[in-house]
């Protein structure tokens, strides 16, 4: 058996499923040459290195800003630790097949309930569920997108449980953020850490700009040489560098609603020659500010009339105005059955279970162990509105008794699961902390998974919670070939 290195001697696995040791301690034999390559770096310099990498990200504006902090003083780096996680190739592939299947059987069922709704008709999701979504848009019923798809640029979380099981712990639809970090990460790996590399074959993340081009590009069949724009609410969205990144990557104009203007069903952009034709948008605003003569009428960050001309299908959206009822959290738990009832298949990758509040007999359950469950509310994101209930005291407790029983269609429970844990920096020494995994799927007129995803890890010790706006950070994250790792 593979004796870890020194720099690991008081490193302590979780009670859980630690993927680069057993419980006992002795590393995963996959993990081995890794483990070997870390320890020829020693902690000091990797220490070292990590600083230095965090000064690299700030100098090249990987920041995010948090909810409410409208000036610059409210923007951080998105804290990165140096230790990569892997997941071998094999394990990977059947994990993109449980991607692809489940954005496939969500992609059905927006189809369905925006047009015959025959899931509805038949019982398996109740029609009140869905009506009463905050991401339901009865202005979206009798519409076709561009392909038929309604999800072309997609995030999933997925975690591993204390057994190393795979499970989708939400999925992302509206407007998917973080892959700016996943590729800065990669690219300051290379750079601070470039031994990390040697010897092993790591796949390749750096075509991801070009696989978003190529499906976006796919969403305006109409024409040979499409026009695509990024439209962004502006400088103080929390994720303005990740616009601003993948427009430069994509080499396409970053634009806000103010840039945009509708004339005779089609969208236009101003530029310093006058009005060019837009055909493809990819949006990182909610439904909400899209189009003040559809949805908000006070919004000042959308265009009025784009509805219009995406009916006429003169221009396409990315992602489909309605794929946010998707996101719900309570029409999350039906994604399973949506898989059976649309493919007729068993899922590839299961969900957690869940609780549903408004069913009487999940809410008595769910009320009567709260100090033992995760509670979420169904709309919200980002770490906030939740539950962790070992970690709560009796007021937040009683708290969110409270309102469970006022709204219950707002909360869903699930089982405080012991989520996987990597090594990872926590004040200059290693600690085993929490990690979930983001992949992105792109369907235009193929489907596509990105080699990995954002690994985002829990750097405050014992938390579960690995959001950055909750003190979260991120990871690199490789798929190896078997005979590489």
């Amino acid at each position: 058996m593979a004796t870890p290195p020194s720099m690991f001697t008081d490193y302590k696995p979780s009670k859980g499923y630690d993927e680069y040791f057993s419980a006992a301690s002795e590393p995963r034999s996959a993990l081995s040459p890794l483990l070997s390559s870390l320890g020829q770096l020693g902690i000091e310099e990797i220490n070292r290195n990590h600083a230095a990498a965090g000064m690299l990200l700030k100098r090249l504006g990987a920041t995010f800003r948090l909810n409410g902090s409208g000036e610059r003083g409210g923007e951080r780096i998105l804290p990165f630790d140096p230790l990569p996680r892997l997941i071998r190739s094999g394990e990977w592939q059947r994990l993109e097949l449980g991607l692809i299947q489940r954005l496939e059987a969500i992609d059905s069922f927006l189809g369905d309930v925006y047009g015959d709704q025959k899931i509805l008709n038949d019982g398996v999701v109740p029609r009140e569920d869905l009506e009463t979504s905050q991401g339901w848009r009865p202005q979206m019923q009798g519409f076709k997108p561009p392909l038929g798809r309604w999800c072309h640029i997609s995030g999933l979380d997925l975690i591993r449980d204390g057994q190393g099981t795979w499970r989708v712990l939400e999925d992302n639809l509206r407007c998917p953020s973080g892959v700016a970090y996943f590729l800065e990460n990669r690219r300051v790996m290379k750079r601070m850490f470039p031994s990390l590399f040697a010897g092993r074959t790591v796949q390749p993340i750096d075509d991801y700009p070009s696989h978003l081009l190529q499906t976006l590009r796919d969403l305006a069949p109409w024409t040979d040489t499409p026009k695509v724009v990024l439209l962004t609410p502006g400088v103080f969205n929390s994720a303005y560098f990740e616009h601003s990144y993948l427009a430069q990557q994509m080499g396409i104009q970053l634009v806000e609603g103010r840039d945009l203007v509708c004339e005779g069903n089609r969208v236009w952009m101003r530029s310093t020659s006058g009005l060019e034709p837009v055909d493809v948008i990819y949006r990182r605003i909610d439904d909400d500010f899209l189009d003040p003569a559809v949805f908000r009428p006070d919004s000042m960050l959308g265009v009025r009339g784009l509805m219009e001309a995406y009916r006429a299908g003169r221009v396409a959206i990315a992602n489909a105005p309605g794929t946010g009822v998707a996101d719900d959290k309570l029409i999350y738990a039906y994604v399973p059955e949506m898989i059976r009832y649309y493919l007729g298949e068993e899922p590839i990758i299961e969900n957690v279970p869940t609780y549903i509040c408004s069913r009487p007999d999940d809410q008595a359950y769910v009320l009567a162990h709260l100090s033992e469950l995760v509670v979420k509310s169904v709309a919200e994101a980002g770490g906030y509105g939740m539950l962790i209930g070992p970690h709560a005291d009796q007021a937040e407790i009683l708290s969110f008794a409270e309102k469970i029983q006022a709204d219950p269609r707002n909360f869903i429970a699930q089982p405080t699961l012991e989520l996987s844990t990597v090594p990872s920096l926590s004040e200059g020494e290693l600690y085993p902390c929490h990690v979930d995994l983001r992949p992105y799927v792109l369907r235009g007129k193929g489907a596509w998974v990105s080699p990995g995803g954002l690994t985002r890890v829990a750097l405050r010790r014992g938390s579960l919670v690995v959001n950055s706006s909750q003190g979260g950070g991120c990871k690199d994250t490789w798929i190896v070939d078997e005979s590489s790792c």
